[in-house]
């Protein structure tokens, strides 16, 4: 890299959290880092943006090469505001972490970290999502790990600004509580699926009126080789590229054999639906 990239970071534990400060101080070491991150927590928020009520912005402090910003409102809203108001120009990579609490398997979709890569893929950004393997709770106290995680992830950033993503592709990357120096090593694992306590827990408040508090304890994974939920449980770093095209080709195939349209039948004519990898971006 001849000249310093420009990096956007942000995360959905909130501008204060100790992961994205221990991020943003990496990058900063070979980049122009600008944060913009929730003002506070927004865990498992998803991909939502705000639409019905103001958005604000505040700037939170300016170093040579870190300058960050709360926002009142989601991860998504964050990489929108960072890239349409507060960036002078189009960030060369966007780094979303490093999140307290892994983002495997299923928690793809639930995750406000991933969203906030997913935003700038949508964008045709370059983007990598980043969780430490740590449970989210008040009761067990901080990692002594997170810069550990920041400087693998430095590695990482230089790699995707070298070698560039496919588009409508963000890479998923979650990293084992573990020191550096006892990390078995890094592989690419496919998408896993992790088991929660499903429940929701009716309560009584004050005035007599029934509420609820959802969600469950983490409650295992399945065990499918090679995918990033076992990888992580093994000590490796898992790296999974996700596409945004969640187009389940081989069953279009199938539905596409059904009779789609009242009154008319199944057709065995129906052409074969065939999924064409996206090209790699060129480099400036």
């Amino acid at each position: 890299m001849k000249k310093r990239p420009n990096i956007l970071v942000s995360n959905d534990d909130g501008i204060r959290s100790e992961g994205i400060q221990a991020l943003a101080t990496a990058l900063s070491s070979f980049a122009k880092v600008t944060v913009v991150a929730p003002e506070r927590e927004q865990s498992t928020m998803g991909h939502a943006l705000t639409l019905h009520k103001p958005v604000r912005l505040m700037k939170i402090k300016k170093s040579p090469n870190i300058e960050q910003w709360a926002v009142s409102g989601t991860p998504a809203d964050c990489v929108f505001m960072g890239i349409r108001h507060i960036m002078k120009k189009k960030p060369d990579l966007i780094v979303s972490g490093i999140n307290r609490g892994a983002n495997l398997g299923n928690d793809f979709f639930y995750s406000g970290t991933v969203a906030a890569a997913r935003e700038a893929a949508l964008l045709n950004i370059p983007s990598i999502a980043t969780s430490l393997m740590l449970e989210h709770s008040p009761l067990i106290p901080s990692s002594d790990h997170y810069d550990d995680a920041a400087r693998y992830m430095s590695h990482i950033a230089k790699q995707v600004l070298e070698r560039g993503l496919p588009e409508g592709c963000l890479l998923n990357v979650n990293y084992p509580n573990l020191p550096l120096s006892k990390v078995k090593g890094a592989r690419v694992g496919r998408q896993g699926f992790r088991y929660y306590e499903n429940d929701a827990a009716q309560r009584v408040d004050p005035r007599g009126r029934d509420y609820y508090w959802l969600g469950g304890k983490y409650a295992g994974f399945k065990n499918i080789e090679g995918s990033d939920c076992v990888l992580v449980d093994q000590g490796y770093i898992s790296l999974t590229p996700c596409r945004l095209d969640v187009t389940d080709y081989e069953t279009m195939e199938q539905v596409s054999q059904w009779a789609l349209f009242p009154g008319k039948t199944a057709k065995s004519s129906a052409k074969k639906a065939r999924a064409k990898g996206p090209k790699l971006r060129k480099k400036k």
